[in-house]
């Protein structure tokens, strides 16, 4: 079963020391390609222009192994009014994760 990520509120203090955990592994080793995402196209949909934030995502995807998918709301139905549960509804059908910094 998967499980969304849509709060910190949403993790149990067990869950978000895991994750801690897990980021200073995969920190210490930097530079250091993995496939951890191998074969796996992950969606980036910002409804904002983001820089930091895009390049972040998209360069830890990269340096796992993934594909980063950068999908702007121009892009989607989004800017047509589409809601973002229906847009992410439809895109987990063509890719195996999605990382939304939306308002």
């Amino acid at each position: 079963m998967v499980k969304h990520l849509l709060s910190m509120q949403d993790l149990s203090e067990k869950e978000i020391d895991s994750i801690l955990e897990r980021a200073s592994e995969f920190k210490k080793q930097r530079g250091i390609l993995s496939d951890e995402l191998k074969g796996k196209t992950i969606a980036l949909i910002f409804e904002k222009p983001s820089t930091r934030t895009r390049i972040s995502f998209a360069t830890g995807i990269h340096e796992l192994g993934g594909n980063p998918l950068f999908l702007s709301a121009q892009e989607l139905q989004l800017s047509r009014g589409e809601t973002i549960a229906d847009t992410a509804k439809i895109l987990s059908r063509y890719v195996h994760g999605i990382v939304a910094r939306v308002t």
